[in-house]
């Protein structure tokens, strides 16, 4: 059975502009919701929205300095998840 966490992970996952979203951290250790709006061709509005849901999933973390908060990945969580993810749909399918 796939738990809370993982099905938070995909869903994460499942929408096209956060998968880009995700993607822009291969080439960067970080980056700020200006920066992802425009990266991604997405409001600000929107690209915060989308970040905060990567968030929730624990899929980024996030520091704040001054009125700029930049995000970065969680590659443990990220890898936990899917090793989880990987178990369990091994285990299911023999």
């Amino acid at each position: 059975m796939i738990n809370e966490e993982i099905q938070s992970f995909l869903k994460a996952l499942a929408n096209e502009k956060r998968l880009e979203i995700v993607l822009l951290f291969l080439k960067r250790e970080e980056v700020t919701v200006n920066q992802v709006a425009e990266l991604i061709g997405i409001g600000q509005s929107t690209a915060s929205e989308q970040l905060a849901i990567l968030k929730r999933a624990g899929l980024l973390f996030s520091r704040k300095e001054g009125t700029v908060v930049y995000y970065s990945p969680n590659k443990n969580k990220a890898m936990a998840l899917l090793q989880e993810l990987t178990t369990v749909l091994t285990n299911c399918c023999k």
